[in-house]
């Protein structure tokens, strides 16, 4: 995270009471109609801390499940965007998984998103909800739905062994920019074994400087060397380490953009970022925005978005 970053979500903005928020969400599925903007401005303005408190207060006032509530009077965007704010982050990650791997095809970009760029604990976490919500180990799943090289590095992503030291070894950095270069440019070819190694291990500071080195040595950006060494997913993945490594704000504001520009709106994965993001550095990303795109992420989602799925997307915002 970058220094003094924060979200758009946080606990000192709130005024919260768990009794009177868990009665106001009954009363908003009460009878024929559902009042999406009563849920809109409850859970789009609690931290996921309180949204927990809500639902155990909900669960002991009603004896009801507030999640299985939600799924049974929301549909579409909006539903999933609620469900995104209403589950732990760990247990989003989990669902976002499954849909992923589930039905006839699979949508590697979750995959990538998620394995690449969480912490170990993360990581370890959501293993084990996954286990205990599927009855199916995740690294099982996930080698069953993908193949060569790009399983190797997700299988390694599994593992959650990631160096997380923030001390940088000159040494080490020297030694890996040689070890790619050679890998990769130096020869007819590509040794994924190598990339995969330095990029599934090291980390996310001396990935840094290993980029920063690979530049003034070779006077190649090394997302530039990814893309004409690798293809596809694999491609998609390296690319993801790389720029995550780099800056963390900047991947997250260029995958906000790429969500929505063009033909279509990727709507799972805007939600993704905007609700994963809206406790962490939201506020960082919105700024950066305006700086890289010259106009704001409201104005993108007003444009893309529609309904109460696109007014909750702007309250998370907080337009």
């Amino acid at each position: 995270m970058s220094k003094g970053a924060m979200g758009t979500i946080r606990s000192a903005l709130t005024k919260f009471n768990k009794e009177d928020d868990a009665k106001a969400l009954k009363n908003a599925m009460k009878g024929l109609g559902t009042d999406e903007d009563q849920i809109s401005a409850i859970l789009a303005n609690r931290t996921n801390a309180q949204r927990q408190e809500i639902r155990e207060q909900y669960k002991t006032a009603y004896g009801k499940d507030l999640i299985q509530d939600l799924k049974d009077d929301l549909s579409g965007n909006y539903e999933e965007t609620i469900l995104a704010l209403m589950q732990t982050p760990i247990e989003y990650d989990v669902h976002s998984l499954n849909k992923a791997i589930s039905g006839a095809g699979t949508d590697e970009r979750v995959l990538i998103e998620i394995m690449c760029t969480r912490s170990n604990a993360e990581i370890t976490a959501i293993k084990g909800m996954y286990k205990k919500v599927y009855d199916r180990e995740l690294e099982k799943d996930i080698m069953d739905d993908t193949s060569g090289h790009f399983k190797r590095l997700l299988v390694s992503m599994c593992t959650a062994k990631r160096d997380e030291s923030d001390v940088v070894d000159e040494h080490k950095v020297v030694q890996d920019v040689k070890t790619l270069f050679e890998a990769g440019e130096d020869q007819w070819g590509t040794d994924e074994s190598e990339f995969n190694r330095i990029l599934a291990t090291r980390s996310h500071a001396h990935l840094k400087a290993v980029f920063a080195g690979y530049e003034k040595a070779h006077k190649k950006n090394i997302n530039d060397v990814i893309k004409s060494e690798t293809s596809g997913d694999l491609c998609d993945g390296y690319l993801t380490i790389a720029k995550f490594s780099n800056d963390v704000i900047d991947y997250y504001v260029e995958g906000l953009y790429k969500s929505m520009k063009g033909l279509g709106t990727d709507d799972d994965r805007l939600i993704r970022i905007i609700v994963t993001r809206s406790e962490i550095d939201l506020d960082q990303i919105k700024k950066k925005f305006i700086q890289k795109y010259n106009n704001t992420v409201e104005k993108f989602v007003k444009g893309d978005c529609s309904g109460d799925y696109k007014n909750v997307l702007l309250a998370i915002l907080k337009e």
